[in-house]
């Protein structure tokens, strides 16, 4: 059952991420800068939500692990180059760091 959770969060938040980067992503790829941090919100705020089991598989595991993309920020960050490469990590890794512990202490009210 986990499984199939999984996979029905991630039927959801992969098209979600492939979307924003369609639209939003161009010189600077703000749509993978966005979904990394929206997921790092969201993802924050379910774990300060204490959810388990099944409902942490589906929207956590499932919808949060395909919506956010690490290998795709990799690249990304990689083939734009050194300066809008640092870019791309300043404006990923920072916020979402500080978007993931607001929304746990969110979450956690």
């Amino acid at each position: 059952m986990t499984l199939l959770l999984v996979g029905l969060g991630a039927a959801v938040g992969a098209p979600v991420r492939y979307l924003a980067a369609h639209l939003y992503d161009g010189r600077l790829h703000w749509g993978t800068i966005a979904v990394n941090n929206v997921g790092s919100f969201l993802l924050g705020a379910f774990s300060g939500m204490a959810l388990t089991g099944g409902v942490m598989a589906l929207l956590g595991t499932g919808f949060c692990g395909a919506l956010t993309t690490f290998s795709a920020f990799m690249v990304q960050t990689h083939d734009v180059g050194p300066r809008k490469g640092a870019a791309t990590v300043a404006l990923t890794v920072v916020p979402a760091l500080a978007l993931c512990f607001l929304g746990f202490w969110l979450g956690a009210r």
